[in-house]
């Protein structure tokens, strides 16, 4: 696939995903210095990884709600649970997620993304 073509499925799935207010936030912050990196992430991360066929949307974005409990990421973590909630994901789902963390990634982690979610949950329904 051309790198051209690759960026625009990119860039219209990461906005699917994280919807347009993010996306022109995180252009908005975007410089020179960090114009390579950007667009890195939405060529391979978006345009590659997350329009393959082999995983649905909602189990796409579990993972990544394990994952940045596992590395730490709460703003990464608070993005995608944002995110995964407007998509429809249901909160049990979550909740299930964060207690496989406990066992996998440790109860601190596990607990920290508790809090976390309380806060962005709270956030949602206001």
């Amino acid at each position: 696939m051309d790198e051209r073509r690759r960026h625009a499925k990119g860039e219209s799935r990461r906005r699917e995903v994280l919807g347009d207010t993010h996306v022109e936030r995180s252009r908005a912050a975007e410089t020179e210095f960090s114009a390579e990196l950007f667009d890195l992430v939405t060529r391979y991360a978006w345009g590659e990884v997350w329009t393959r066929p082999g995983l649905d949307t909602v189990t796409r974005r579990l993972l990544v709600l394990a994952m940045t409990v596992a590395l730490n990421r709460e703003r990464e973590f608070k993005l995608h649970l944002r995110a995964a909630l407007a998509d429809g994901v249901p909160r049990d789902m979550v909740k299930e997620v964060l207690l496989q963390t406990a066992i996998y990634c440790g109860i601190p982690a596990a607990h920290s993304a508790f809090h976390d979610a309380a806060e962005v949950f709270a956030e949602f329904d206001a």
